[in-house]
């Protein structure tokens, strides 16, 4: 049992959270996440990036938005409250060291996993340019961690109602049409977000590497459901990633793969709908 030490709304569907994990806040290194189940018996296995640990207090931190039924329900969970599974830390981290000029596009609920690869870019010597994008302005998160860190912060909304009114792609193009061009980019969000911003950067040579959250079951290998091609070849994003060269991601294949079990999610989170509308009928 992993008992939620601290719980904060960020925006209206984002959260984020404090758990209770010394061994994992021991091991975890930038780029790993964590595994989390709260039904034995039946509840959904979500993987969720380690946002950031802190080994003094023996915690982890983790940053979702309540899009579905297993991450709604743990909005729903306060503080002193217990989480029955969590594993971890689990995949590849990041390879860190000083390539020069790293560009990291954060995009969406993207940027809570990007926080502490930025942190360990910027702590191996890098000169670090951030990205931030969201549809609109409540939705930009981590801005003053991301700022702390940042050589340079851009920040793009889609309705310009913070920032630049663009797509990260736009600003991320500017810096590959410099000289000299950065060394390095690193994109986090939404697959299409990543694919783009890949094939921004392609035309330039400028190596991307993505982080892909695909759908989990075991997080060892074992049940298929994180495959992905890469190159041509299957890959498993829960040992052999989460991160992998954008250039060849075949991004395509993994949006359809991500649909597998969207019409049993949306019957499962309607489900939990029906039953706080019945709840309050009731005055529950």
């Amino acid at each position: 049992m992993n008992k939620i030490l601290l719980k904060k709304q960020l925006s209206s569907d984002v959260f984020m959270m404090k758990l209770e994990a010394p061994l994992i806040a021991e091991e975890r290194l930038p780029g790993q996440f964590i595994i989390l189940q709260l039904d034995n018996d039946y509840g959904e296995r979500i993987p969720l990036t380690i946002a950031d640990a802190d080994v003094t207090e023996g915690s982890i931190t983790i940053i979702f938005q309540a899009v579905g039924k297993t991450t709604s329900d743990l909005s729903d969970l306060n503080e002193g409250d217990s989480i029955n599974n969590l594993v971890g830390p689990l995949g590849q981290p990041t390879h860190v060291e000083n390539f020069g000029t790293v560009v990291c596009v954060g995009g969406g609920i993207g940027v809570a996993p990007m926080h502490p690869i930025a942190k360990a870019m910027k702590a191996a010597g890098n000169h670090v340019i951030i990205i931030i994008g969201a549809r609109t302005k409540d939705l930009i998160i981590l801005e003053d961690e991301m700022t702390a860190i940042a050589d340079e912060i851009i920040i793009c909304t889609d309705d310009g109602s913070y920032g630049r009114k663009a797509l990260v792609t736009e600003p991320l193009k500017e810096l590959c049409e410099k000289d000299p061009k950065p060394d390095m980019a690193i994109a986090i969000g939404p697959p299409i977000m990543m694919k783009f911003c890949a094939e921004t950067t392609r035309p330039y040579k400028v190596f991307t590497q993505v982080s892909l959250n695909t759908i989990m079951v075991d997080g060892t290998g074992m049940c298929g459901g994180c495959r992905v091609n890469i190159d041509g070849r299957p890959k498993f994003v829960c040992v052999d990633g989460p991160e992998f060269d954008g250039h060849l991601v075949d991004f395509d294949n993994m949006m359809a793969r991500l649909g597998a079990y969207r019409d049993q999610e949306t019957k499962a989170h309607q489900c939990k709908l029906d039953k706080q509308i019945e709840s309050k009928k009731e005055g529950k």
